[in-house]
């Protein structure tokens, strides 16, 4: 029996975990027994925390690095965790910047593909910014490649954050998703809500055997073939390394900061600040309490958005800021004047 694989594709905060919390909620509902396994950028660990807060899911973490790259030959082990479990269904968080199509491939490794067969692959796209990411990134290629893969290979887009935008610009997005994938299907969302039968179709507690993980692979490589084809190349895809003369992401970079409660922090100071990186920062998350409440907040930033989640987290405070090309000691600095 081979479990199916759920991959979870999309930019920074275009909200894949509010997603995977919503799809845990339904796949609990069903009976089924999950498997997780998240890659964050970041060393520290938010979105598994905020996954442990709401479901006791078995979760494996590839932290402090990309999953189709410098983890890639972490995650075998990872997903072999997993399988211990005896799972009916895994679903795979990647970061912001990842290409599902490695993951697609890493799926068919000797030790993996007669257990594992790829489902389904879903990218959220955060439509306040789906359209600026070529400006912002146009001196980045590869990483406007990669997000462009998202897209091609994906077999459910779901368009978040819609209440943010105009219908005019709705309209310009799902052009813009046709141009990449002409057969996905695509969803219109807030809150990452929506109808999630059609994610989890044909996933159950007694899955057959077939032999889709390979033609799933094809699929997705011949998509990426007929696109060297129309370039004037027969050449395979070029591997997402963030370490190689392709660099794909080394202008991105991870930055966590620690502190003791603050006597003087205020959110309004926390936004400010947040806001006035707002050209080099993609997005920052992280743990954060204020004097005299007494509690604890989840805080979230992306793009013109910050939100505010009380939690039950206990332990010391922590901010993880994921920027491209951003000066990490001024902002370290600027930051601990604040604290």
């Amino acid at each position: 029996m081979r479990i199916p694989v759920l991959v979870l594709s999309g930019f920074l905060g275009s909200g894949k975990t509010t997603l995977l919390l919503r799809l845990l909620e339904e796949i609990a509902s069903r009976g089924l027994k999950p498997g997780i396994l998240m890659n964050e950028l970041g060393k520290q660990d938010v979105d598994g925390r905020i996954l442990g807060e709401h479901s006791p899911a078995s979760l494996e973490k590839l932290l402090d690095g990309c999953i189709c790259c410098s983890k890639k030959s972490e995650m075998a082990g990872s997903l072999s965790l997993l399988l211990k479990t005896k799972p009916d269904v895994i679903i795979i968080e990647l970061t912001g910047v990842a290409n599902p199509e490695e993951i697609a491939d890493a799926l068919t490794e000797p030790g993996l593909i007669g257990q594992l067969r790829l489902k389904r692959i879903i990218t959220l796209l955060d439509a306040e910014h789906a359209l600026d990411y070529n400006s912002i990134f146009a001196t980045d290629k590869q990483l406007v490649r990669t997000l462009r893969r998202q897209l091609e290979v994906a077999d459910f887009v779901i368009v978040n954050k819609t209440d943010l935008v105009k219908p005019a610009q709705l309209q310009k997005i799902e052009k813009a998703i046709r141009k990449q994938n002409e057969h996905a299907s695509i969803s219109y969302t807030t809150y990452s809500s929506l109808h999630l039968a059609p994610l989890l179709e044909g996933v159950t507690k007694r899955e057959e055997i077939k032999e889709q993980a390979v033609q799933r692979l094809q699929m997705v490589k011949s998509i990426s073939l007929k696109q060297k084809n129309a370039e004037g190349s027969v050449s395979s895809a070029p591997k997402h390394d963030h370490a190689e003369s392709d660099r794909s992401f080394s202008r991105i970079q991870t930055l966590s900061l620690s502190w003791t409660t603050s006597a003087r922090l205020t959110r309004e100071q926390v936004e400010r600040f947040l806001h006035r990186w707002k050209k080099e920062l993609l997005r920052a998350k992280g743990y954060i309490s204020f004097p005299n409440q007494g509690q604890m907040y989840l805080m979230q930033h992306a793009g013109k958005r910050t939100n505010w989640e009380p939690t039950a987290y206990t332990g010391e405070p922590y901010l993880v800021a994921i920027g491209i090309e951003f000066d990490q000691e001024r902002f370290k600095l600027e930051w601990e004047q604040l604290t």
